[in-house]
């Protein structure tokens, strides 16, 4: 069948393509020129900062309208980090201090990063409810297992992100939080009644609509009484009749990455997947991390043969694409520059240098005066109470922080931080310490080898950064035994950090073995559970596995001493 050529570019229009490595083949700018909506990064498209911004420059000028996306969630999902780990905690942390000024700022934060680099479409926030302790996918990137509680953390992190000028896309609908298999890999199933759905799993999203998000991605997901026996992303019923209708979302469906299992796996292949999404009501069709010119030009090509053969509509196709047009345009009304440069300058690497998040005074220039004051993102009301969180501050950064009155807001002093520093002075509030980490003096610490979720990727965790001298040994937690760490401690103490030690029976094992004959510690940097092994001496909970968590973590234990967040 000869393809038509408009029909082409009109559903190349409804295309995230992907490209490997840190420059863009010509294929990749070319589409662009070609109408293609944009493309998502990946960690392998990420070197530097200024590399970033000259990459981005670059697609910009093959498209200026082009929608550069990427998944930076903070916390354990980062692209921008993904060498070092993110320099803020991620989710689960920020619920975990459960206060919604910080959470806006930690956002804000991430959202400048990304618009300096020239980023305008974040993938994020997760707003899925974890109600599922075993999740595999989401995990520490939730909130919480609370539904009120990640609402309104929801709407803090959109307000945050859009502040800085970048797209928020709030993720998965319906909710992937009751899953305990990753939809990367299969179709998983949540056997729900539509009832336990609007009370459990669609608060965060309600909130996410009343907060302006932009975007709002689908979930692999199968629902049986919302979706029958296919994905959420391929549902009438689920976008536009429970998204769209329900719960008044005007803005752009993103479509998880169609390459996964739970969409090509149940449509027979990626263009079957993008044709069957357009049709249920998706917008931006994200293709997926392993694409190329020709899988572009497939996927396309079977969407403008769906619209010739009646399987989609014209008019539902240019429904998608105009709908990716306006959040293209809303992005470049409200794309922030650097005081004193002009409009297509980025400075790159501000954060790293630390430049002050921006405050009133001091923060960036907009490219169009739109009723949008990124600076009254970071700035809460004097009169507001801040949530007390966890109640626990065991390096007193709360104190040394806020220099305001018990039980008052820290926000006004949190907007003078640097990014660092707000990245840390957040990841102490989420930590939780239980039990006496003084005795631990001058441990061993042996950090148990854990695999990387697909979304995660292979991001650098743990505390070796921040040890100061002290020795850590990798060890696989079934290949290791409680007499042969022992022996290696020579005396010392065992300090064990780990992702879901509680989930693997040989991790378990080693640390309750541990903590019953040998002074042991643990740090649990994955999603927490009750589980603690008898005897242990001190058990810390990071939330998270951040660069910012890791760094906290070491400083409770006392294996360093500097301070970022002093007292003001």
């Amino acid at each position: 069948m000869a393809i038509d050529p408009g029909l082409r570019r009109l559903a190349l229009r409804t295309l995230l393509a992907a490209f490997p490595g840190p420059s863009a083949p010509d294929w990749a700018l070319d589409l662009l020129a070609d109408g293609l909506a944009g493309h998502t990064l990946f960690g392998t498209n990420v070197e530097d900062p200024e590399q970033l911004a000259g990459l981005t420059a670059k697609l910009r000028a093959a498209r200026s309208d082009a929608l550069i996306a990427i998944d930076e969630e903070g916390g354990d999902v980062t692209r921008l980090g993904h060498r070092s780990g993110s320099a803020y905690p991620g989710n689960s942390a920020l619920g975990a201090a459960d206060d919604p000024d910080l959470t806006r700022l930690v956002y804000a934060a991430i959202g400048h990063d990304l618009a300096t680099a020239g980023v305008n479409l974040d993938l994020a926030p997760t707003v899925d409810v974890n109600t599922a302790a075993e999740n595999p996918i989401i995990g520490t990137r939730s909130f919480g297992a609370d539904p009120a509680l990640v609402a309104r953390h929801t709407g803090a992190a959109v307000e945050g992100l859009q502040s800085a000028g970048v797209a928020a896309c709030a993720k998965h609908f319906p909710g992937h939080g009751a899953t305990v298999t990753d939809s990367h890999l299969e179709l998983p199933t949540v056997d729900a009644p539509l009832g336990v759905l609007r009370s459990r799993d669609l608060p965060p999203f309600a909130a996410a609509v009343a907060a302006g998000a932009r975007a709002v991605m689908s979930a692999h997901i199968r629902v049986p009484e919302l979706t029958g026996d296919g994905p959420a992303t391929f549902s009438r019923a689920a976008l536009q009749g429970l998204l769209r209708s329900e719960y008044g979302f005007g803005g752009v469906i993103v479509t998880d990455a169609l390459e996964m299992r739970g969409a090509a796996g149940a449509a027979g292949g990626i263009p079957r997947a993008a044709v069957a999404a357009l049709s249920a009501g998706a917008d931006l069709l994200c293709i997926g991390a392993l694409v190329d010119r020709e899988l572009v030009l497939a996927v396309a090509d079977e969407v403008a043969a769906a619209v010739k053969d009646g399987r989609l509509t014209p008019g539902r196709v240019e429904e998608a694409a105009e709908r990716n047009a306006q959040l293209a345009s809303w992005v470049a009304l409200n794309r922030i520059t650097r005081p004193g440069g002009p409009r297509d300058t980025i400075v790159v690497g501000a954060t790293a240098a630390g430049e002050r998040v921006a405050a009133p005074g001091n923060g960036p220039t907009w490219a169009s005066g739109a009723g949008i004051d990124p600076a009254g993102a970071l700035r809460a009301g004097n009169d507001q109470a801040a949530p007390s969180g966890s109640g626990n501050d065991p390096a007193g950064a709360l104190g040394a922080a806020s220099g305001s009155r018990p039980g008052g807001s820290a926000a006004p002093s949190l907007a003078a931080l640097t990014p660092k520093e707000l990245g840390i002075l957040a990841a102490r509030r989420a930590l939780a310490v239980e039990g006496d980490p003084a005795a631990l003096a001058g441990p061993l610490v042996v950090q148990l080898i854990s695999g990387y979720s697909i979304a995660e990727g292979k991001v650098p965790w743990g505390l070796r950064p921040f040890l100061d001298g002290a020795e850590q040994v990798d060890v696989v937690a079934a290949e290791a035994t409680a007499d042969q760490l022992i022996e290696r401690a020579a005396g010392r103490p065992v300090v064990l950090v780990g992702r879901r030690l509680h989930q693997a029976a040989a991790s378990r094992d080693l640390a309750e073995k541990l903590s019953a004959t040998w002074p042991t510690g643990v740090v649990e940097m994955g999603w927490p559970s009750p589980w603690r092994p008898d005897g242990v001496r001190a058990f810390l909970v990071t939330h998270g596995a951040s660069r910012a968590s890791a760094r906290v973590a070491a400083e409770a234990l006392g294996l360093i001493t500097e301070r970022y967040v002093d007292a003001r």
